[in-house]
């Protein structure tokens, strides 16, 4: 996931970026509106996080002309200013989210990670399909290779942010954000026991397996073909 932090602060703006990093985003760093103003026109963002009182190009100005350009891409204002009026001058501007100075780094990447997840195009389809596994979202059914396989609802869950995700390493807490409740214990091991019982549904009568576990690093499904 690819976000842009526009950000005239540089050690405010390094403690985005780092932070970001660490956990597996792509980070640019502008530290003016006007050079994150050209960013954002030739490049593509899923998150564009902007401070409001910058040189050259103010964020709420910046997020104006972005929306002239017709560039949709989710933008989060981060600034000290908290007040009503100005959360409303900010979404007035185009903006999708607002978060004050002084916060919780935890919250900034939660609210990150939803504004890239509403941004994402809606499935016309309410069927997922990876290989020969089908998920469907209306009935909450899901076969493989003809077998149908009874899920929990979290199970389900799992297996949904999974399938969206095939392909992609997905983290520990890629997976408790995005299907338990952000302020879940993060030293438990419910993902482990939980991928665990997925694995032991969909995988286990089956001589090609799907989830695969990447040493350090989390959990991958990809097709059997691929594996």
């Amino acid at each position: 996931m690819k976000v842009l932090v526009i950000e005239d602060e540089p050690n405010v703006a390094a403690f985005i970026k780092r932070g970001l990093q660490e956990q597996t985003f792509e980070v640019e760093v502008a530290y003016d509106g006007l050079t994150g103003k050209k960013l954002a026109l030739q490049n593509e963002y899923q998150v564009i996080v902007v401070d409001i009182i910058m040189p050259h190009l103010s964020g709420l100005d910046l997020c104006r002309q972005l929306r002239q350009e017709k560039i949709k891409t989710p933008l989060l204002l981060l600034t000290a200013l908290g007040a009503t009026d100005d959360i409303v001058d900010g979404l007035e501007a185009g903006a999708d989210d607002y978060l004050t100075k002084p916060f919780k780094f935890k919250e900034l990447v939660a609210r990150v990670r939803a504004l890239a997840r509403r941004a994402e195009p809606a499935n016309s389809s309410p069927i997922l399909q990876v290989g020969n596994l089908q998920l469907n979202l209306d009935t909450k059914e899901v076969v493989r290779a003809g077998k149908e396989i009874s899920l929990t609802a979290r199970e389900f869950a799992l297996l949904e942010f999974f399938m969206k995700k095939q392909g992609k390493v997905l983290s520990r807490v890629d997976l408790l954000e995005n299907v338990w409740d952000l302020n879940f214990d993060l030293g438990s091991n419910v993902v482990d026991v939980y991928v665990n019982y997925l694995r032991n549904k969909i995988d286990k009568d089956f001589p090609a397996k799907m989830i695969h576990t990447v040493v350090g690093m989390g959990y991958i499904l990809k097709k059997p073909e691929d594996a």
